[in-house]
């Protein structure tokens, strides 16, 4: 694929033209899209579709998918005052978090949704709500993830109450007389379908052991594919086996679950877009590298310098230059003090440097990285170097571009310094 599907070359030098670069630009027609496959996600007795905040919570996308239905999944009490603030209704918010602070039940008394990470969190809970309707996030025991960093699951996860002390929340919940009304769990970004439906239908048999659960949510982690020869996850395929689980489990006891699931990368990862500019080009000799370097780097896109991940890369060229027939091999690299700001790397290698060929490049040229709406605005090293926060803007339907995030200021980056 020679040019991004939504930032052509002349897209680009409009945008830049208006708002400057770096920009995130997200594409209000993939996201439609997107969030019509996820609510289309195969479901027996009904499905809630929850979008992970961490992975993009600017306002203007949290409002779009607010308005087409979706409701949404907190990993903070942070994340969930701030989708509060542009707008989100607190029943529509489930909170599945880490950190549980001193001053939680200030937000679920709104009426915030939340599932016990750990025993201490359902015990902490059942303190300040006796006799209440409660979720708790299991780890199933089993995990799946594009890298060991994006596994959730298993042993060797924090994540969830393991599976096998079930008996311990049983005690919790006869101690404080609460209903465990729903069960949750989530193994990883970029799951194996394989592995996902055969955790979800291990979860079932905790559903078994739980009379008074309502509903089972299986959290996100749906593969999309950024660069050729990954694999997006067909959701109708991977989700036909839960639902029909659940169709059993119904038969079998009349139970009839509710799902939800909580797509993050699925919903907004290709619909996302860095535009960069080519500030310089350097060589390192006959027999060493040429560098493209950018304008942007790990102060906006973090995964490849974290991961090893693989985000496609396009150059546009300058209105008025013309695309040249010669190509060169390059090494793409971020504009930080740091030899691992790199942009193209080797897949799960983040210290391995790995060549893109190009039409000839120039400075001035723009670059646009793609599958970068997931985990990169939310997620990068903001303020190294003391680079300012990106501007983010929103293609809408019609094609225009409008704002959604202003570029921050050096004012805004030490306003909160003391003397």
């Amino acid at each position: 694929m020679n040019a991004h599907p939504f930032v052509s070359a002349e897209k680009a030098n409009a945008l830049a033209k208006e708002f400057g670069t770096p920009i995130y630009v997200y594409d209000e027609q993939t996201l439609r899209a997107n969030a019509a496959a996820c609510l289309a996600f195969p479901n027996a007795f009904g499905l809630t579709v929850r979008f992970a905040i961490k992975a993009c919570p600017t306002a203007a996308v949290l409002k779009l998918f607010l308005a087409l239905g979706l409701h949404f999944d907190a990993s903070s009490i942070h994340e969930v005052r701030r989708a509060m603030l542009a707008g989100v209704p607190a029943e529509k918010i489930s909170l599945s978090t880490q950190e549980l602070p001193a001053d939680f039940a200030d937000v679920l008394r709104l009426g915030v949704k939340f599932n016990a990470c750990s025993l201490d969190q359902l015990e902490r809970y059942g303190n300040a709500f006796p006799g209440t309707r409660v979720g708790a996030r299991f780890n199933p025991g089993m995990g799946s993830g594009g890298t060991g960093k994006t596994n959730v699951g298993g042993p060797d996860s924090s994540f969830g109450i393991w599976h096998e002390y079930a008996g311990e929340v049983e005690t919790v919940l006869k101690k404080h007389n609460l209903t465990l009304e729903r069960i949750h769990t989530h193994i990883g970004s970029g799951s194996d379908p394989v592995v996902w439906q055969k955790a979800a239908l291990q979860s079932l048999s905790l559903v078994r052991r739980f009379p008074t659960v309502e509903t089972l949510d299986f959290g996100g982690g749906y593969k999309v594919a950024r660069v050729d020869g990954e694999k997006t996850t067909d959701l109708q395929t991977c989700g036909a086996p839960v639902r029909d689980a659940i169709a059993r489990l119904a038969e079998e006891t009349g139970r009839k679950l509710h799902f939800e699931i909580e797509p993050g990368t699925y919903l907004v990862a290709n619909a996302g877009a860095i535009l960069s500019r080519v500030q310089d080009l350097v060589d390192t000799g006959a027999a060493g590298r040429k560098f493209i370097k950018l304008d942007t780097g790990m102060t906006d896109l973090l995964r490849p310098s974290l991961y090893g991940a693989q985000h496609p890369i396009f150059l546009a060229k300058k209105s008025g230059r013309a695309v040249p027939a010669e190509t060169e091999n390059y090494i793409v690299v971020g504009h930080c003090c740091e030899s691992g700001d790199l942009v193209s790397c080797a897949p799960g290698e983040p210290e391995t440097l790995s060549e893109k060929t190009f039409p000839r490049a120039e400075i001035g040229d723009f670059c646009i990285i793609g599958g970068a709406g997931a985990y990169c605005s939310a997620m990068a090293t903001k303020n190294y170097n003391s680079f300012p926060e990106s501007a983010e803007v929103m293609l809408g339907a019609d094609g225009n571009a409008r704002l959604i995030r202003r570029r921050q200021t050096l004012e805004q980056i030490i306003q909160n310094e003391v003397a």
